[in-house]
């Protein structure tokens, strides 16, 4: 078997976490998410993340579903909201 090696991008979602620290996860890749105390940590830890999520499938066989067009969009809704003083 050949292998390639390709450069791929996947969508990775960053969150703030009230607590400290931010949380990241990749849609496409059920289940691969990670944290850190620091966006530049979490970024590290999420790339680390994804490079063994994929080298499991590979050991165990399984196919591996790449992005096709993956795209992100943030939606502004402004709502009613009460505030008891």
């Amino acid at each position: 078997m050949k292998q390639l090696n390709k450069n791929i991008n996947f969508t990775v979602v960053y969150e703030k976490v009230s607590e400290g620290g931010y949380v990241a996860y990749v849609p496409t890749l059920q289940g691969c998410h990670t944290q850190g105390e620091t966006l530049e940590e979490t970024e590290k830890n999420i790339k680390e993340a994804i490079e063994l999520y994929l080298e499991c499938l590979l050991e165990e066989k399984k196919e591996v579903f790449l992005p096709k067009h993956e795209f992100m969009s943030i939606v502004n809704i402004k709502i009613p909201v009460r505030v008891n003083c």
